[in-house]
């Protein structure tokens, strides 16, 4: 039965919406654009921020004195708004200009110059002189880390990066302190984010709308190692970037663009070529090992054998559970991500046979992800202080580069990756999306656990985008009960599940941002758009059903590493390159 609904007029339209709407979503739902700052709707997470605090969205409505902000104003039966009175758009005109008063007038250098939500309003409204000058900026606290660059300077205080933070995420590492001109958004105590429970998840810095929040930009850096004679420079591309570097040139959601974007790299003048879907075939292989050697011993009755084991894919996940469930980190699968098994593999195995002295080597990674900026910089994945991995750019950073490169991308022909490292099978494709993970190690798990060949290779059941899910796989006999959380908020339920001893589960993957990789931090801006998430969730699969080998430990140049290098998986030296340790990073 339908909930009851509520009849109101908007502009001379009369329009039908559900009881408890806003005036902002009945406008909308008829094709009215009221504009907004503060406000966002993070579909898909049931989370949407709408303070109220800006008044850039406010209406008049018949019978009231004052003016109301749409977003947070209910609807009414026979409700009379208007939406562009002439005292709405003089009201909306000063809000604007207000909140441009406090504003480091600094555009043109600003990273967010050109995709500036409050850019874009002053263009809206036409403002093209301050009226508001003379006032003295309060100097806040501009950081630097690995990942993102906070600049307080720009907040304008929509608190859309503390919503995202302490709702969906359950980080907590944001929030208002302070009160009047010296009101702040920053971790507790105004700690600096490296000295909080920040994941690096950058899902704050994608709702962002100013330059308060941005990543962490190596571009120039990546410019000057290419052009430097000495230095042979590699690419690794992660597979969710494939599915969505294109709506950055127009495309839909969703488009492939593989082949493109290796071309694209190619001309930006990257020596060799790889695709980190390689270095999640090996994932599976170690990862999939220390599942089988779990469940094998626990069948046996080892009781010192910890259940379920989880994924160790997602740096912001590692950093989530290293602050917040410190007495849990022996759970995990202490395999490294794809990122920084492709490093370690480049810079001995690959090395050696190329004969590239390692301090010539430059290992560049092209990721959907923030937190992969700051798992590069991880003192365990270095050796004698070099990283594996040098350093990693947002498939935002890369849209920049080709767009200033002056790469005509859509006109570009389809390349293929370089070899070794960038062969991989269709289970490496997946990796991207929530789900993925499970479903590839699933595919090798089946056949190497039951001896037989699977028959269909693709696993529905774990597929999909609910923020939690759980399966039961028939492993000839044995029910192997596995679980899927997306979303760091998601992931903290399980998490606290396992710590009371609610555990009904073998194998658990999580993944820090909603959708899974697809949604991380560093892709084109979606605002939690489900439709999106789906395109691009639905392209990997895509591509993973057009490859000709769909199971990890199928991989040719995967089995020819084994048996020239590492032996088989977990061997000696394969603990030493592939596999890593974690830490407590409990915050008293």
């Amino acid at each position: 039965m339908e909930g009851k609904q509520i009849t109101l007029q908007i502009d001379h339209h009369y329009i039908t919406v559900p009881e408890g709407s806003t005036i902002l979503e009945a406008a909308r739902k008829i094709g009215i654009n009221i504009p907004t700052l503060c406000h966002i709707d993070l579909k898909g997470t049931c989370i949407k921020n709408n303070p109220a605090s800006c008044r850039i969205c406010v209406v008049e409505i018949e019978g009231r004195r004052n003016l109301a902000p749409a977003c947070a104003t209910r609807c009414t039966e026979g409700m009379v708004v208007r939406t562009s009175t002439l005292r709405v758009m003089n009201a909306r005109q000063v809000v604007a200009e207000l909140i441009l008063s406090d504003h480091p007038n600094d555009c043109l250098t600003c990273p967010k110059c050109g995709n500036c939500e409050l850019q874009t309003l002053a263009l809206r409204f036409n403002i093209r002189k301050m009226p508001y000058n003379g006032g003295e900026l309060s100097p806040r606290k501009r950081e630097v880390t690995s990942s993102i660059v906070r600049n307080m300077d720009k907040c304008i205080f929509c608190r859309r990066c503390e919503s995202v933070c302490n709702e969906v995420q359950t980080v907590g590492a944001l929030g208002a302190i302070r009160r009047g001109f010296n009101t702040t958004i920053a971790p507790a105590f105004d700690k600096l984010m490296t000295d909080s429970e920040c994941t690096y998840c950058g899902q704050c810095v994608a709702v962002c709308p100013v330059g308060a929040l941005t990543e962490r930009d190596y571009i120039n850096r990546l410019l000057l190692d290419l052009e430097n004679p000495d230095k042979v420079v590699i690419v690794q591309t992660a597979p969710a970037v494939r599915a969505a570097l294109g709506e950055e040139f127009g495309l839909p959601a969703g488009t492939l663009v593989t082949g493109k974007m290796v071309y694209a790299l190619r001309e930006l003048g990257f020596d060799y070529v790889f695709d980190t879907d390689f270095a999640a075939d090996l994932t599976i292989m170690e990862e999939g090992a220390e599942i089988l050697n779990r469940l094998n011993r626990h069948l046996q009755g080892d009781k010192s054998v910890r259940l379920p084991i989880l994924t160790s894919c997602c740096p912001a996940w590692v950093n989530f559970f290293e602050h917040h469930f410190p007495d849990m980190l022996d759970i995990p699968s202490t395999a490294r991500s794809p990122q920084q098994m492709f490093g370690s593999i480049a810079k001995t195995y690959w090395a050696e046979k190329m004969g590239i002295p390692r301090e010539k080597l430059v290992v560049v990674s092209i990721m959907p992800c923030l937190a992969k900026k700051y798992e590069c910089d991880r003192d365990e994945f270095k050796t004698n202080g070099s990283p594996d991995v040098d350093y990693s750019i947002s498939t935002r950073e890369l849209a920049r580069l080709i767009r200033r490169a002056n790469v005509g991308f859509t006109l570009l022909t389809d390349k293929e990756f370089d070899q070794p490292m960038g062969a991989s099978t269709g289970a490496g494709v997946i990796f991207g999306t929530t789900g993925g993970v499970m479903e590839a190690a699933l595919r090798s798990v089946y056949e190497v656990y039951t001896g037989k060949t699977l028959g269909n290779v693709n696993f529905e059941q774990v597929r999909g985008l609910a923020g939690l899910r759980r399966a039961t796989i028939d492993l000839g006999g044995f029910e192997l009960k596995v679980g899927i959380a997306h979303g760091l908020g998601n992931a903290r339920q399980l998490l606290e599940d396992i710590r009371h001893g609610r555990n009904e589960y073998h194998v658990i993957e999580i993944m820090a941002c909603p959708g899974g990789c697809i949604g991380g931090g560093g892709q084109p801006l979606h605002h939690g758009n489900s439709d999106v998430l789906y395109a691009r969730a639905n392209a990997l699969y895509r591509e993973d059903a057009q490859k000709p080998l769909r199971k990890s430990h199928e991989n040719p140049y995967i089995k020819t590493l084994y048996e020239e290098y590492l032996g088989k998986p977990l061997s000696e030296t394969a603990e030493r390159l592939l596999h890593t340790h974690y830490f407590n990073k409990a915050i008293d």
